[in-house]
């Protein structure tokens, strides 16, 4: 039997380990004061180096004796000399950088290197892909989640990091089955189509194929697989999210939906001394919520009623449920369908060394991940990672290698199905298993749920990414870059379905099968480079030009084995009596481009950057596959300006911001302006299967922003507020065709114009920094909107019942409820046009399902060695309630508690219906369900991440010659507060996000 675990089970195991944890760093406290190891007194002489995390020396950091007035600075090399003894602790500190304390002891040399300490806005640096730029200048909107943020997580995808984190990002895991891609949209919905709105994924300079990779099984009624989950999660530095004209618009067609860039580690250290980092942590994963459901005297109680009320006597037809042998039999089918536990397994392991010249990392990680479900699945990913740095002497020539490669195999099944079981099985269900341990048939209505289990979908994935780049500096200033990159994704699919998933009665006409899945994607690119910088006075100025040659490769073959004479061999193709191909499809896209940048700034007080990209496209016709895109940025520091330093003695720092730009659009279907044709069944024939459209051509979005960034009390209170309005236009979608043609629709660009609106807003403060005691609070909140501006003749589209002009993409059109009629007893919609039909016509009320705001708050609170950060993720928004997964109340099948208030009389006052197992109440109920009865409030409080660490403190690693030792705790979804009754306020009734316990620990040697 599975051992089921709750919330106050992770609670009482959290709260046991915070007070473990207190109790060795009281231990550890006490020890650090007494001279157990007799630590010698002498002093002898130090040689050490500084550098920041990428391995450039830092000149002029205080280097002071803890406790002493001794002390020095490190010269132009990093370098510092200094007297102490083997028991004194070093204390560094530089502007920029966090505050870092070593303990001396018997080393001569110490290799130490500072971290960026992120409230410095002058010292943090940006990624905007093919340029860096300080916080503090940038022009554009850019966003970044650093290594530590993510590795306080214990998910698979990067994508899951930035839930909550990120003003304008809406992230959304949907389901907590392993490996399912996360929704993501970086400032709305831009598109009209669902695969229009991906935005670009670049790793290490290498872009990603966004969109989920398909899966043939399981998972058709989802997203599909996450293309980024094979990433090890304990290698990324840094995940930016750009989202304005100013930072895309460099990216041309493929930044229309921002851009997310992923910059994994590097090497550092210029010792040449090996560094060794590993990383463990273990735990369990369960399912935080449970809808609430009739045990099996309410539910009978219920099925009587409801015939009672009916006026019909219960047979063995119509309700087989109240007629079983065993009456009392009770089964919570939600705990034996989901309520398992998943042990959670994560190794990492990291090996660098530099000197002057040359730098490398060395990494592999290990996951292993269990499932709440029944049965053997699970999910397993292997990953190894290298990167190496090299440049001259002179520090002219610079080349580095990145290479990730990655290994998952993935074991599922249809939970969905399994899900849906679990909400709507009888209590009073037969068993599963007859006594000789075969599936029992007798008695289900709807099958054996089990039988879901005898079908496993294997899934394996191998992900490859390299880039390589390489520049050299000609002469002060001019250095010219070239970039390579190569990926390949091979995933393999396998559902097996063996006779033991069907009924026996059914076994001498039913086959067992496979079915074959096989994605192969390629990509390689290449961009050279040329990049120039040159101060002038008081005026810099930083140009880039290149172009990008891009070449992608896309295949499927999905084939289905059947007539297994032996169901061992089922999952070979050789073996089966008849194979038949079901899709095969090689499809190349081609793209190149021509880009450049201009960035100038006059004392570093104003600011303005250009930049532009001319885009090539092969989804278009010969005549419309060039496009220009561009924009322009500025910024203006006005707290450097004399009056407003003496007018405004409290703000550090004031910056005015804004830009505008387009991007565009070229995601669509490759060939889809080629007539198509396929082969008849019979020979010598052809039929068409596409019409040509040669003329439609890009999707153009306007960007538009303009933002406000404060900093108050020496940067320890910074406030950003930005404002964007987009608009997306020419939208390329599928334009209806009348059937009669042969074709329901051809390839076009349409007169709809999408407007994506919004405030972010963005606070940081420093509430408490003194001595061994701080606290940081950072806190986002964003307000979208969005909006369908303009749609010509969209009522003479299919269109029409699923968008309305001056209404957001993401809404419903349904029915008025219009309570319980009190002479039926049963649910009421309105018949608007009085023409007794319930259609379209009638569907007059419109909800909106986006979110109206969302965010974000976390804390990090450090206290000596004891570390704790929290983040809580919060939203405002509808969704579909519970009602929509269950049946009529009455009816076969297990219902929400609810059901126990339902109408009993013109005098009750209630919000259910009758309870009837008539068609007139199902008839009453669907329609319900299509009214706005059916939407509510779906807004929710979720503690999104929690963490609690101690890191020993430096007199006791000393002794055994370890650099840093780290214990933590880490938890994820750890307890939501919401209204809502279904089983997930996002995603509705799936499988909710998994709430997660680790424990773990983490050495550098």
């Amino acid at each position: 039997m599975q051992k089921k675990y709750n919330i106050k089970d992770s609670c009482i195991l959290l709260f046991a380990l915070l007070i473990f944890f207190t109790g060795i760093y009281s231990l550890f406290g006490n020890i650090k004061d007494v001279n157990l190891f007799d630590l010698a007194a002498y002093q002898h002489r130090i040689k050490g180096t500084v550098t920041d995390s990428n391995g450039v020396p830092i000149q002029g950091v205080n280097v002071g004796i803890k406790g002493s007035s001794s002390g020095t600075f490190s010269d132009e090399k990093g370098t510092f000399y200094l007297e102490a003894a083997p028991s004194d602790v070093l204390i560094l500190s530089y502007i920029g950088f966090k505050k870092l304390e070593v303990a001396v002891g018997s080393s001569a040399e110490l290799s130490l290197v500072l971290e960026e300490d992120v409230m410095d806005l002058g010292a943090v640096t940006v990624n905007a892909g093919y340029y860096t730029v300080k916080e503090r200048e940038r022009t554009g909107n850019i966003a970044k989640v650093t290594s530590e943020e993510i590795e306080l997580q214990p998910i698979v995808s990067p994508l899951q990091a930035l839930e909550g984190r990120i003003p304008g990002v809406e992230v959304e895991q949907g389901s907590g089955i392993n490996r399912l891609a996360p929704s993501i949209r970086i400032r709305g919905t831009n598109s009209l189509r669902n695969d229009g709105n991906y935005p670009l994924y670049i790793v290490d300079g290498v872009p990603i194929n966004s969109s989920p990779v398909r899966s043939s099984g399981a998972l058709t009624d989802v997203a599909g697989i996450d293309p980024l989950s094979s990433l090890n999660l304990s290698n990324i530095e840094t995940i930016e999210i750009l989202k304005d004209a100013d930072a895309t618009a460099i990216y041309g067609s493929r930044g229309a939906n921002g851009v997310v860039l992923i910059t994994t580690k590097k090497g550092h250290g210029n010792d040449g001394k090996l560094r060794f980092e590993t990383k463990l942590y273990s735990g369990i994963s369960i399912v935080p919520n449970r809808m609430k459901l009739l045990n099996t005297p309410q539910y009978i109680a219920m099925r009587k009623k409801a015939f009672e009320n009916d006026g019909v006597e219960p047979t063995q037809r119509n309700a087989p449920d109240l007629l079983w042998e065993d009456q009392q039999r009770y089964t919570d089918w939600q705990d034996v369908f989901f309520g398992g536990a998943s042990e959670v397994t994560d190794t990492n392991l990291a090996i660098s060394s530099g000197n002057e010249t040359t730098s490398f990392l060395l990494g592999g990680s290990y996951h292993k991940e269990g499932t709440v479900f029944p049965g053997d699945f699970g999910y397993n990913k292997f990953t190894a990672n290298l990167s190496l740095n090299h440049s001259s002497i002179n520090q002219k020539f610079h080349i580095n290698l990145s290479i990730n490669y990655g290994i998952d195999n993935n074991t599922l099944f249809n939970s969905v199905n399994l899900i849906n079981y679990a909400l709507t099985l009888p209590p009073n269900g037969p068993a599963i298993y007859n006594g000789d341990g075969s599936l029992n048939w007798t008695d289900w209505i709807w099958g054996n749920p089990f039988s879901e289990l005898y079908k496993p979908q294997e899934i394996k994935t191998n992900s490859l990414l390299s880039n390589m780049g390489a520049s050299y500096e000609f002469m002060k200033g001019l250095k010219l870059k070239a970039s390579l990159g190569y990926s390949s994704l091979n995933n393999e699919e396998v559902i097996k379905t063996p006779k033991l998933a069907y009924n026996p009665i059914y076994w001498d006409v039913v086959n067992s099968s496979s079915t074959h899945s096989l994605v192969k994607r390629l990509s390689w690119i290449i961009e050279p480079q040329i990049q120039y910088e040159r101060n002038f006075g008081k005026f810099n100025l930083r140009t880039l030009a290149g172009f990008t040659f891009q070449n992608s490769q896309n295949d499927l073959l999905l084939s289905v084995g059947t007539g297994y004479s032996d169901e061992n061999l089922m999952g070979n193709l050789a073996a089966a009596d008849q194979v038949q191909v079901q899709a095969n499809e090689n499809i190349e896209y081609n793209y190149n481009a021509i880009f450049g940048r201009l960035g100038a700034n006059w004392d570093k007080k104003y600011f303005i950057n250009l930049t532009g990209r001319r885009d090539g496209s092969s989804r278009f016709g010969p005549d419309k596959r060039f496009a220009n895109f561009g924009a322009v940025g500025s910024a203006w520091i006005f707290s450097e300006e004399g009056l407003i330093k003496r007018l405004l003695p409290f703000l550090s720092f004031g910056k005015l911001r804004g830009s505008y730009g387009t991007t565009g659009s070229d995601q669509i279907p490759d060939y889809g302006y080629l007539d198509t044709y396929q082969p008849t069944p019979g020979p010598g024939g052809l039929y068409p299967t596409q019409l040509t459209n040669p003329d439609y051509s890009w999707e153009v979005n306007k960007k538009l922003e303009t933002a406000l960034e404060l900093g108050f009390v020496r940067d320890r209170i910074n406030l950003g507020i930005s404002w964007y309005k987009n608009r997306s236009s020419n939208q390329l979608v599928g334009y209806p065709l009348p059937a009669i043609t042969g074709f329901t629709s051809v390839q076009a660009n349409l007169p709809a114009t999408v407007q994506n609106t919004g405030w972010e807003i963005e606070l940081s403060t420093i509430n408490f920094n003194v001595k061994d005691f701080s606290w940081q609070t950072f806190l986002n909140l964003t307000f979208p909107e969005t909006e369908l501006v303009a749609f010509k003749n969209l009522d003479q589209t299919s269109y029409r019942n699923k968008y309305k002009v001056g209404q957001p993409l993401n809404i419903v059109l349904l029915y008025q409820y219009d309570g319980i009629d009190p002479k039926t007893g049963l649910y009421k919609v309105k018949d608007l046009n009085e023409d007794g039909k319930y259609n379209f016509d009638d569907r007059a009320i419109i909800k909106n399902l986006d979110r109206k705001y969302y965010g974000g708050i976390s804390n990090n609170i450090v206290y000596k060695g004891l570390s704790l950060q929290f983040l809580f993720e919060f939203i405002k928004q509808d969704n579909y309630t519970h009602l929509a997964a269950l049946t009529a109340p009455g009816t076969y099948g297990n219902k929400s508690t609810d059901v126990l208030n339902a109408w009993t009389g013109s005098e009750n006052v209630t919000g259910i219906q009758k309870l009837s197992q008539l068609t007139t109440a199902n008839r009453a109920y669907s329609n319900a369900i299509k009214s706005n009865l059916a939407i509510g409030d779906a807004s929710f409080l979720r503690l999104k991440t929690l963490s609690l660490s101690y890191q020993l403190p430096p007199s006791i690693l000393n002794r055994y010659k370890i650099q840093k030792c780290t214990l933590f705790v880490h938890t994820q979804n750890l307890f939501t507060i919401t209204d809502y009754n279904g089983l997930d306020p996002q995603g509705g009734q799936v499988l909710p996000p998994l709430q997660t316990v680790t424990c773990g620990i983490q050495l550098n040697l």
